[in-house]
């Protein structure tokens, strides 16, 4: 008994020194406790909403505050065309185009039926089946009321004609295989590189490198170029199963897509090796790089609309590069679009690509640690 108690003792004190550890092991699950308890919501509401009036009348503003009010639709845009409708929803600023035909209010006086077109992005099944639902709910809420003031009425007064885009038949496939992809690049990129440049560390294979005359940059082109290899790799692969095997169609551009794949595999390395030089063991790489993987799950949009967060967890959503990788993948992939409606999403994993690597770089010594 007496030696197990100072075996005991002697891991309680390599416990406390290892302070890092320590902490993430109490601290970490408790904040990701806290952020996802307030982040996750499965009810989509505020969903960006662009409008093209061509009535302009009391009665397609008194259905538009309908829709307004209801808490669901939030109109950001006012449109001039169709053309700009459109644009809109293939670039994701909305998600929803409403439009009121130039006979709406004519129809309505006259006892026929007033059509409200409802296009919808349904690249995003959750905020598309609540858009849907919300949109033809408010049309027969508005006809009810009518039927009700109105005794004599032989025509249904509001119909709501529902045009899904991008994925009409709501096939979860669709929407979850590309998104499965970039969860899988982040993970390999990620986690194997900060554990691998650890475990190198701690076996003293580095001390190697400390004799010859290589640069710390050199050394960093060295260990990136592999895994940029292996991430194209990955993606390959999962394209080819997605294509195949559950028929996930490719309406964009390939070569787009694995051009604008650079930016965030280079942006994901980039926190790997950054993990790398902040973690003194392989235990403590493996436990930030999985602190890293699941709020990219939960905050990018991979799970839960991000439209359904408070907006706090949305800006924090923001310095997580799988966020703006969603766009890109899901825009070509489904929606068939190109770079010019991605410059946005580009521009920022190009920012973390330079920054997190040019911190790496900076950090990483060609000593040991």
């Amino acid at each position: 008994m007496s030696r197990i108690l100072a075996i005991l003792k002697k891991e309680f004190l390599q416990m406390r020194r290892d302070r890092l550890t320590l902490g993430m092991v109490f601290a970490l699950p408790l904040f990701q406790l806290l952020l996802f308890g307030y982040a996750i919501q499965t009810e989509v509401k505020h969903i960006p909403t662009a409008v093209f009036d061509q009535s302009l009348s009391a009665e397609s503003r008194d259905m538009m505050d309908a829709f307004s009010a209801s808490g669901y639709f939030d109109v950001y845009y006012s449109a001039t065309g169709y053309a700009e409708i459109t644009n809109m929803i293939d670039s994701g600023r909305a998600k929803v185009g409403i439009i009121f035909p130039p006979d709406f209010s004519e129809n309505l006086k006259k006892g026929d039926t007033a059509t409200v077109q409802v296009l919808v992005d349904a690249s995003d099944n959750m905020s598309s089946n609540t858009a849907i639902a919300t949109a033809n709910a408010i049309g027969l809420l508005k006809s009810q009321k009518i039927f009700i003031q109105k005794a004599q009425v032989s025509n249904i007064p509001y119909e709501i004609r529902v045009r899904p885009w991008y994925n009409p038949d709501g096939i979860t496939a669709y929407y979850m295989v590309p998104a499965i992809l970039g969860i899988i690049v982040t993970m390999t990129m990620v986690m194997m590189t900060a554990v691998a440049i650890v475990r190198e560390r701690e076996k003293g294979t580095l001390e190697q490198l400390m004799v010859t005359p290589i640069r710390s940059y050199e050394l960093m082109i060295g260990k990136i170029v592999p895994y940029i290899g292996l991430g194209y790799l990955q993606i390959t692969v999962a394209l080819l199963v997605g294509s195949l095997v559950f028929q996930v169609p490719i309406r964009g551009s390939l070569l787009e897509l694995y051009g604008l794949t650079l930016f965030f595999i280079t942006a994901s390395l980039g926190l790997g090796i950054l993990i790398s030089n902040i973690a003194k063991t392989q235990m403590q790489a493996f436990q930030m790089s999985f602190f890293v993987l699941l709020p990219s799950i939960m905050l990018s949009g991979f799970l839960f609309p991000r439209e359904a967060m408070p907006l706090i967890i949305q800006y924090i959503g923001n310095v997580i590069p799988l966020t703006y990788y969603l766009v890109i993948i899901r825009g070509i992939v489904l929606k068939g679009i190109g770079f010019p409606y991605l410059v946005s999403q580009v521009a920022a994993l190009l920012v973390f690509s330079i920054v997190l690597v040019t911190i790496s770089i900076i950090k990483f010594k060609k000593k040991i640690a």
